[in-house]
């Protein structure tokens, strides 16, 4: 039996220095944004509409926490991940490459099969 919910939608982001690379599951929609402000905000943007059950961000030493702040301010439902756990998901599914846009699909899968919990922002 498939046990994945395909009315949910799942957005992985990969998240590097320079940039936030957006993948919408199940739709298949890849959108790449700069990990700056504007880009910030032009990624929220693009979100939002979407009405996603899960935005879920791996955490990358922080580089992560700007789009996390925002997004949550905006009032998605943001879920940071392990990183390890998202790699070890998509061997299990028999990824092997390694791409931007291969994370962003698989980060969204693996909220797409897992469903983690959203994270809450600690106060400062």
């Amino acid at each position: 039996m498939n046990t994945l919910d395909h009315s949910e939608i799942n957005i992985g982001i990969d998240t590097s220095q320079a940039a936030l690379d957006v993948f919408v599951r199940p739709q298949g929609q890849f959108q790449s944004f700069d990990n700056t402000t504007e880009g910030i905000k032009a990624a929220i943007r693009f979100i939002n509409p979407l009405k996603p059950t899960r935005v879920l961000i791996e955490a990358t030493g922080r580089l992560e926490m700007g789009f996390f702040c925002a997004a949550d301010k905006a009032g998605l439902p943001v879920c940071v991940c392990n990183p390890v756990q998202i790699r070890q998901f998509a061997r299990a599914t028999g990824r092997m490459a390694k791409t931007d846009k291969l994370d962003a699909t698989d980060i969204a899968h693996f909220g797409e099969a897992l469903k983690p919990d959203l994270t809450q922002l600690k106060p400062e």
